[in-house]
């Protein structure tokens, strides 16, 4: 993004912003430092992109995480208490930060962005009134009811007998979801009415997802295949960014239990241009719409979990999530081609529209390596191997650390459930998961594993286009 000035001598700083002006032609270009705000797998990647963004002078990540550090994609900050205010404030005035991009739900659902745009510093990321969209499933759910965005047919609990009643008249499959924040594991999709009684049983009298259980929402089952769907909003304008699909279930053939997100592709074939209209028209505006009428004006990115109905064809909201999907973010910041740094400035200034945005062409993928266990106990400490030597297989592999540390011999160690990101582009997302896997291959890690089936549902398809080609 450029502007024109009349030529000083100097540059001009202000609230973190740089303008620096070309002697010759007295054009002015924006220059901004950034603070990326995690230490995960899409915090990796935002930080990649945003290195590459051509405005972007310099990358911060606080806590950041081993992995982030070792590659150079930002400087991390592994003493600055997140959670604190006032601490990442002062470190925002002291090293000139002009974007602050949050990237975990949990500083959101607490208010750091009120925060951070209460001391004039521009943050991407919703309030902690507009953060409620994750934050409180329930209230998701009233949204939908108010402005008739299509979703599951659902009842809210806070009772367990009341929910295991109605569980019985429903009957199953049927879906239990925590109503607060569970870090991805606070549904169970109970295939069975004991599995559905099990889960209420758990949320609400065992207690095991703490205050974020104490009230379930009891959920029709959706058939059909599920999507990730994103939008970038600056509080009343909403633009898509590219298709992706993740594979919550931990195992191949999408079974066994959820989690936070084994692999994922991008674009997704089953969100057609078509569809992805339907979308942006039917669920992401009326949200956008009815957030402004409530109240809680959102700014940061819309990540809507999507059922495409067998039976219909058509798109239901399953969740809301008001950050980037993790491990989404990975295959679209490798396909991103503009410059995020400008783009999410752009939304903070409520300046979205117009503003379109370019994707490399191909596909990427990511395959998730995590730690034996997950998503159950898992143990930490284990050394990670050839990890260099991995990224090295190929110039369209990127690694993303997602839960890694140094031990006192300057190994990889797995710090966490989800560990990496073996992420790659390619032609075709059969040429992309071939490279992604040929990848892992390299990777000398006992302890951890892997789906080996990342991208099933689409491959299928797309040999499918390339026969009537």
């Amino acid at each position: 993004m450029q502007y024109s000035y009349k030529f000083f001598s100097q540059p001009f700083e202000k609230s973190g912003i740089r303008i620096e002006f070309h002697k010759d032609f007295g054009i002015a270009e924006e220059r901004v430092v950034v603070l990326v705000i995690g230490g995960g797998g899409r915090e990796h990647a935002l930080c990649y992109a945003l290195q590459r963004s051509p405005s972007c002078d310099a990358v911060f990540c606080a806590p950041g995480n081993a992995g982030i550090s070792n590659s150079g994609n930002a400087t991390c900050i592994s003493d600055l208490d997140i959670s604190n205010s006032e601490a990442v404030i002062s470190f925002c005035r002291q090293w000139g930060v002009g974007l602050v991009v949050v990237g975990p739900e949990a500083p959101l659902v607490a208010g750091l962005a009120n925060d951070l745009v209460c001391a004039g510093i521009p943050t991407f990321g919703p309030s902690s009134e507009a953060a409620a969209l994750e934050g409180s499933k329930d209230f998701m759910k009233s949204l939908c009811d108010k402005y008739g965005i299509p979703t599951a047919k659902y009842q809210t609990f806070t009772d367990p007998s009341a929910a295991k009643q109605y569980i019985k008249e429903q009957g199953a499959p049927i879906v239990i979801k925590a109503d607060g924040l569970a870090a991805g594991k606070g549904v169970v999709v109970a295939m069975s009415l004991e599995e559905a009684y099990e889960a209420v049983d758990s949320m609400l009298v065992q207690g095991v997802f703490g205050s974020a259980g104490y009230r379930v929402i009891v959920e029709e089952f959706l058939e059909g295949e599920e999507a990730s769907f994103f939008a970038l909003v600056d509080g009343e304008n909403a633009i898509p960014l590219e298709s992706a699909q993740d594979h919550k279930r931990v195992g191949d053939g999408d079974m066994g239990p959820n989690t936070g997100g084994m692999g994922a592709y991008s674009p997704a074939p089953i969100l057609t241009k078509d569809l992805q209209s339907v979308v942006m028209k039917s669920i992401i505006l009326p949200t956008v719409r009815g957030m402004l009428a409530e109240g809680r004006k959102f700014v940061g990115v819309l990540y809507a979990g999507l059922m495409i109905e067998k039976k219909t064809g058509l798109p239901k909201l399953i969740e809301y999530n008001v950050r980037f999907g993790d491990p989404e973010c990975q295959v679209l910041m490798v396909r991103l081609e503009s410059d995020l740094a400008q783009v999410l400035l752009a939304a903070c200034r409520g300046e979205l529209s117009g503003v379109s945005l370019n994707w490399s062409a191909g596909s990427a993928m990511v395959v998730v390596m995590a730690s034996k266990g997950y998503p159950g106990p898992y143990e930490k400490g284990s050394v990670i191997q050839n990890l260099e030597e991995a990224e090295n297989v190929s110039p369209l592999v990127k690694i993303f650390h997602a839960g890694t540390a140094y031990d006192s011999k300057g190994n990889f160690i797995a710090t966490g459930g989800r560990v990496l990101g073996i992420t790659a582009k390619g032609k075709s997302l059969e040429e992309a998961r071939d490279i992604a896997y040929q990848a892992i291959e390299v990777i000398h890690w006992p302890e951890g594993f892997y789906r080996r089936d990342i991208g099933w549902r689409a491959l299928p398809e797309r040999q499918e286009y390339a026969a009537k080609a």
